[in-house]
């Protein structure tokens, strides 16, 4: 389409009723931008009782629109569906008296030598007419020529195939005041509400505080996702198609999935220059830990929250490792390292012991946050030679059953009703409830939270809430295990003001002190971590 307005043969102001008369009414007055960004005003999809939209021909698909109701005035309303956009093709059939699968032949086929792409009956399956929002078949090489064309704006093998105007018409706001009647994709993808969330025919995903274009793309039903990241200044392409009917019986979205590869490719041109960080992977009994170390000196070990991973600790990990030898890791069932088996016991804390002796470390500094601050109380409890001081963060004694207290059949029995009702509530429904709690708890650095927290809890694979999962720390009988060892190392123990947990560890330790840490949430490291790092270091030397 772009090509066509650059070479005159459309306008992005020109109307509907321009070329197809027949829509008289006030479907006729969308533009044709309009029609690529969702703001016609179009029904997104045929009504459930009539005939799928599976015509021979972009004209036929087109009359039997005609008789359907609007649901809103051009540029009302932003409505994500595909119909809009026949009719924008019909246009430039019309416009050019060739079928739209030849235009893309010439304009975009030809000069970016996508021989094995196109819009064709067969693209989906026998006499389906060509569909513009998901009828197009390609091959990755393909669609790796176009994308690296829109990233060089518009330039291919030194040709200009597209206007350098043309790709910043196509990457701009066009929802401008349309009313979002649902979110079906950046909101979702990225948890940060905005208005200005779509271009034409493609998501804008991120944006700059002054509304640039930072990450675009093109997700599809069963998994496909295609990006261009300005921000990195890389593009990429993974074309997938999953099982949708049994990804939904599992509770997780195909569309929403594959925003997980553009943060992760970001994390690797990161891991990719940052030559001071060493990375490795320890085998323990039946899985494998990742790892990261930075720094000299007394070893820290930095142990993440439940949904998180090693990230977490961005706002400490180079500020300790100024004075330190830090090491921050995965837990099993999080981030790089391995998941669980279902029914196959162990301890958090006996994986942290294997990491200590695989990187040669006797004695150490814990710090632990959450989830990461109980197993810091269990390795203490358990190897309390092995610690010289601990911090633990948003937590206290942990009053779930421990390994002593195995499952019985009555609990798994209810535990799999609890995880079949997650799956059919949805796997992103859980984890947006999950984040909306933690930002809704966090003080003045809620704003600062929400993009690094996202990430991570879009990332996490839910292993934890889709599983029967053993008992992975000692839980209740921490407690009576503290009471008979009587460990000598320091703890400080750090909260946010906006905390709820009680103190009761406190009376099983020798050496503890308490930091409150005002307007502040339960990620205190992450909410305020000026703070959080002031504390620490003031506690550790």
């Amino acid at each position: 389409m772009a090509a066509l307005v650059d070479s005159g043969a459309l306008r992005w102001t020109d109307t509907a009723r321009t070329f197809i008369p027949e829509l008289s009414d006030v479907k006729g007055e969308a533009s044709l931008a309009q029609l690529l960004s969702h703001t016609a005003g179009y029904p997104d999809y045929q009504p459930p009782d009539a005939r799928r939209d599976d015509y021979q021909t972009l004209e036929e698909a087109v009359r039997q629109m005609a008789s359907l109701p609007s649901v809103a005035r051009p540029g009302a309303r932003f409505q994500y569906g595909g119909l809009a956009m026949q009719v924008a093709g019909r246009m430039a059939e019309l416009a050019t008296g060739k079928t739209f699968n030849e235009l893309f032949l010439e304009h975009i086929a030809a000069p970016l030598e996508m021989s094995r792409s196109g819009f064709s009956p067969v693209s989906v399956e026998p006499g389906f007419n060509p569909m513009l929002g998901g009828g197009f078949f390609t091959s990755t090489p393909d669609y790796g020529r176009f994308l690296a064309m829109l990233s060089q704006r518009g330039r291919y093998k030194g040709r200009q195939v597209l206007n350098a105007a043309a790709i910043n018409v196509m990457q701009a706001d066009h929802v401008k005041q349309a009313r979002i009647v649902k979110d079906d994709f950046v909101a979702p993808a990225r948890s940060v509400p905005r208005q200005d969330i779509y271009g034409l025919g493609q998501w804008r995903e991120e944006v700059t505080p002054n509304g640039e274009p930072r990450l675009l793309s093109s997700p599809g039903w069963a998994g496909a996702y295609g990006w261009i990241d300005r921000q990195e200044g890389v593009w990429g392409a993974v074309i997938a198609k999953a099982n949708v009917d049994v990804a939904t019986a599992d509770g997780y979205s195909t569309f929403l999935g594959a925003t997980l590869y553009a943060p992760m490719v970001r994390d690797a041109l990161r891991d990719a220059v940052d030559t001071a960080t060493k990375r490795g992977v320890v085998n323990v009994p039946g899985a494998h830990l990742y790892y990261e170390e930075r720094g000299r000196g007394a070893p820290v070990i930095l142990i993440h929250g439940h949904s998180l991973d090693r990230r977490m600790w961005d706002d400490q990990f180079k500020v300790l490792a100024r004075r330190y030898r830090v090491i921050r890791y995965d837990l099993r069932g999080y981030g790089r390292s391995s998941l669980p088996d279902e029914g196959v016991q162990f301890l958090h804390a006996d994986d942290l012991r294997a990491l200590m002796d695989h990187l040669g470390i006797a004695r150490t500094r814990l710090i632990g946050l959450s989830l990461g601050g109980f197993i810091a109380t269990d390795f203490l409890a358990l190897n309390p030679e092995r610690v010289v001081k601990a911090v633990m963060a948003g937590g206290d004694l942990f009053d779930v059953p421990g390994p002593d207290e195995p499952w019985t059949s009555e609990g798994i029995a209810r535990r799999r009703s609890e995880i079949a009702q997650l799956r059919r509530d949805g796997q992103w429904a859980f984890k947006r409830r999950w984040y909306d709690g933690l930002v809704e708890n966090a003080g003045a650095g809620r704003d600062l939270i929400r993009r690094p927290l996202w990430t991570m809890i879009d990332e996490w694979q839910m292993w934890q809430p889709l599983h029967v999962e053993p008992r992975l720390v000692l839980g209740r009988s921490v407690r009576q295990r503290l009471r008979d060892i009587k460990p000598q190392a320091p703890v400080l123990i750090v909260r946010g003001d906006r905390e709820t947990a009680g103190f009761a560890i406190t009376d099983l330790l020798i050496d503890c002190q308490i930091k409150i840490i005002e307007n502040c949430g339960h990620l205190s490291n992450m909410d305020q971590p000026e703070r959080f790092n002031a504390a620490v270091l003031s506690f550790l030397e």
